[in-house]
């Protein structure tokens, strides 16, 4: 499938300035930035919470607003005008997922930057980084595919994403539970176990294992995304 960089940055461009007047959306952004700083000035800077942070960023940033980014586009029907240009599907969801990217990695940095938080292999920690956006981006696109409105959006959104952000506390009951060992293949467990790995007595199996997960994870939400979007066109 080929790519044009350059419909794509067209469509980065566009939904960059519809973003910028969407205060309800851009408010996002802020969230993850106050919530660091409270749990600074409260003296709560433990990898747990951090993890926690990093969860909640990629659930209610990232994939919220590019749910939203699909779903406005669908309520003023002009996602059927943009199936039918020139641009490829992979034109399309790169070009709306690359300002969704931009901000998380930009509010990520920010956030990573309050807590002081130094990771063991700063290459697997950015590689893994880069993979939980794509992989959260793709999820805000299957949600957002599937509704109406951009208020629909919400009703996809939230229960999906509060199991991603549930699932490292639900590790927890898994010695009583078994069955919630599961969990523990979740991206949002595998990304809290990465930033818990010991700069002492580490082995490359305790980084390497959270990366492959969200890569596979990554890949196949990935392609899950893009034959919606297909089957959308289809339907339309």
């Amino acid at each position: 499938m080929s790519i044009s960089l350059k419909r794509a940055r067209a469509i980065f461009v566009k939904d960059y300035k519809e973003f910028s007047r969407n205060y309800a959306i851009s408010i996002m952004l802020i969230f993850p930035i106050l919530l660091a700083f409270l749990y600074r000035g409260l003296g709560i800077s433990s990898i747990g919470v951090f993890g926690f942070l990093l969860n909640f960023l990629f659930a209610f940033l990232t994939s919220f607003v590019q749910a939203c980014l699909i779903a406005e586009e669908k309520e003023r029907n002009t996602l059927r005008s943009l199936m039918m240009t020139p641009a490829t599907a992979m034109d399309v969801l790169i070009g709306k997922s690359a300002l969704v990217f931009v901000m998380s990695a930009v509010v990520l940095a920010i956030v990573t930057y309050i807590f002081g938080y130094e990771p063991v292999s700063i290459w697997t920690f950015v590689a893994t980084i880069i993979l939980s956006i794509i992989l959260y981006s793709a999820v805000g696109t299957i949600c957002g595919l599937f509704s109406k409105t951009v208020l629909e959006t919400s009703l996809f959104i939230i229960p999906v994403e509060a199991v991603f952000l549930a699932a490292p506390f639900g590790v927890l009951l898994a010695k009583d539970f078994p069955i919630f060992k599961v969990l523990e293949y979740v991206p949002s467990s595998q990304l809290v176990y990465l930033l818990g790995t010991s700069n002492i007595g580490f082995t490359t199996g305790d980084l390497l294992k959270p990366f492959l997960i969200t890569l596979i994870w990554t890949v196949v939400l990935t392609i899950v995304s893009v034959v919606l979007y297909k089957r959308r066109l289809k339907d339309e």
